[in-house]
């Protein structure tokens, strides 16, 4: 049970074990998409077509029909990566195995929707997968084993999400054949540890220069590809920047001023210390490089983004 392409690697790597048979794949239902909202199949779903699996989309997971054809199904275990929806204690009861979770933080660290993003969010050193036993809570059943890495000054979410995917893939097979054995014992969280990882809303993306450079920074990189993170020009252009790619640098000024604007970027002041601007997009247009911006859209030391 998956639907984004986190799923995708650990669908990959249950049909390339020989070991096991994939009986169905669950999935979201197909979801418009895109300027023209044109029908478009969830990720795994277009895997899974091209893998000539049996394929379901119930609206609801808790849907009685869905559970009954779940259970006609007679799966020894359920595998679910990022499916989207939290699943009734009627579901999780149908494996005999019962239902593993691939979960992209060290649980009990940023349980919920968001993992991935809020680990550079929060200025977390290492995040990591967990494969966890479900039961009816919001990622809060046992442990059954763990990978950590580090995060890398060079990541960004999207690096992160696929270097985990990856990771969660090769622990869910390494994991599976010892707990089905019953040699791997499950090890209850430690709640009193635990944190929330909520989901990404696009004002989250919404740039507060008068927080620190490194705050800012980690909201760059933690919220690519969506929302970003993104200011304005002031008026009267008040053009919406999302900006893609910045690195920590040196400046005194008023948060949000402009320090310098050359070819080596834009540094703007924050409340400490001060962002260079690598990569930047105007609404409506093209990435830009700080240097093919500023050819077209030159920018004075004093200017106040974020600012009208």
């Amino acid at each position: 049970m998956g639907t984004p392409e986190l799923a995708c690697a650990s669908l990959e790597a249950l049909l390339n074990w020989p070991e096991n048979q994939v009986v169905a794949v669950v999935t979201q239902p197909d979801r418009p998409k895109g300027r023209d909202l044109r029908l478009t199949a969830p990720p795994v779903k277009q895997l899974a077509s091209a893998k000539g699996l049996r394929i379901l989309q119930p609206e609801k997971a808790r849907e009685t029909g869905f559970i009954d054809s779940v259970r006609e199904l007679e799966p020894d275990l359920i595998v679910v990566a990022a499916y989207g929806q939290i699943l009734s204690t009627a579901l999780l009861d149908v494996p005999r195995h019962g239902c593993l979770n691939v979960h992209t933080s060290l649980l009990p660290k940023l349980r919920g929707a968001a993992p991935i993003q809020w680990a550079i969010l929060n200025d977390e050193p290492e995040t990591g997968v967990t494969i966890m036993k479900m039961d009816a809570g919001l990622d809060t059943g046992d442990i059954l084993s763990q990978k950590s890495t580090p995060v890398l000054p060079t990541d960004d979410a999207q690096t992160l999400h696929d270097r985990l995917a990856q990771h969660g893939a090769r622990l869910l097979v390494e994991t599976i054949g010892p707990y089905v054995s019953g040699a791997l014992r499950p090890v209850p969280q430690q709640a009193e540890n635990a944190t929330y990882a909520k989901k990404i809303q696009k004002e989250d993306g919404w740039i507060n220069w008068e927080r620190p450079a490194r705050t800012i920074w980690n909201q760059v990189r933690g919220l690519i590809p969506w929302p970003g993170a993104f200011t304005h020009l002031p008026v009267p252009s008040a053009s919406l920047l999302k900006i893609w790619k910045a690195e920590l640098a040196n400046g005194i000024a008023a948060p949000g001023s402009v320090v310098s604007a050359d070819k080596t970027g834009i540094v703007v002041n924050c409340g400490q210390d001060a962002l260079r601007i690598l990569t930047l997009q105007r609404e409506g247009a093209r990435r830009l490089t700080a240097s093919e911006f500023l050819a077209g859209s030159p920018l004075e030391p004093g200017t106040r983004l974020g600012h009208d």
